[in-house]
């Protein structure tokens, strides 16, 4: 994008706090059985859930739903960790499981202390645990055990809304014609909708305008042609 916005001067960058709460939470066919089994917490089907989906899908927001309703704690299970006595007395969550490193042993007396003291745990992960780097049989077997919720790829209505939401949270307004615009011809994934939505309020503020047609148009092809050249 450089190349369409080096004669503008970009604006001092400030954090975007992005609304996590149950109410924010946009849902649309491929959320709806996580969303379900996050609301439906603690009649859960098994004591241990795998939310499994690609990035930027909304595992993240539905852990940060989940973990407030339940009063979890996060965990990191590795070796002397205690991973395993917080899961004695609380619901625990453990996030990016399959990009994290854990102990085999740690997760396994986790899964156990849940089962034993019926408490809850949270997974998410990009991919399924049946294709983490797990050693162990016996945590193989729980892993087995486990709930495995998948988040599909993005809808167009889906998008719709992540975009809408990922606006609001910058208190930008943008109509709805445009939304439904952006979304029929973005890349299919909620990741590509951040960067846009980021790409096109940062040019808006360096340009002092407001996001019409014709950046939006211009953002879209800058994108485009980026992907063209990531895939020679």
């Amino acid at each position: 994008m450089a190349r369409n916005a080096g004669d503008h001067q970009l604006p001092l960058e400030f954090p975007i706090e992005e609304q996590t709460s149950r109410d924010d939470l946009r849902v649309a066919a491929p959320l709806k059985a996580a969303v379900r089994i996050v609301d439906g917490w603690p009649n859960w089907p098994s004591p241990v859930v795998v939310l499994v989906g690609p990035v930027g899908c909304g595992k993240s927001h539905l852990a940060s739903i989940w973990r407030e309703n339940a009063e979890a704690v996060s965990i990191d299970p590795v070796a002397g960790s205690n991973a395993a006595l917080h899961a004695a007395t609380h619901p625990v969550l453990f996030e990016d499981v399959d990009r994290r490193t854990f102990d085999d042993t740690e997760l396994f007396h986790v899964i156990n202390s849940v089962r034993e003291n019926g408490t809850s745990l949270l997974m998410t992960a990009r991919t399924s645990p049946s294709t983490w780097d797990v050693e162990l049989p016996d945590l193989k077997s729980r892993l087995k055990a486990a709930t495995v919720v998948e988040i599909g790829e993005p809808d167009e209505e889906l998008l719709a809304e992540v975009l809408m939401k990922l606006f609001s949270d910058r208190q930008v307004a943008v109509e709805d014609k445009l939304i439904a615009y952006i979304a029929a011809r973005m890349e299919r994934s909620t990741e590509a909708a951040r960067r846009i939505v980021d790409t096109l309020d940062r040019l808006a503020l360096s340009r002092q305008m407001k996001i019409n047609r014709a950046l939006v148009a211009e953002v879209l092809s800058a994108f485009e042609e980026d992907d063209d050249r990531d895939s020679d």
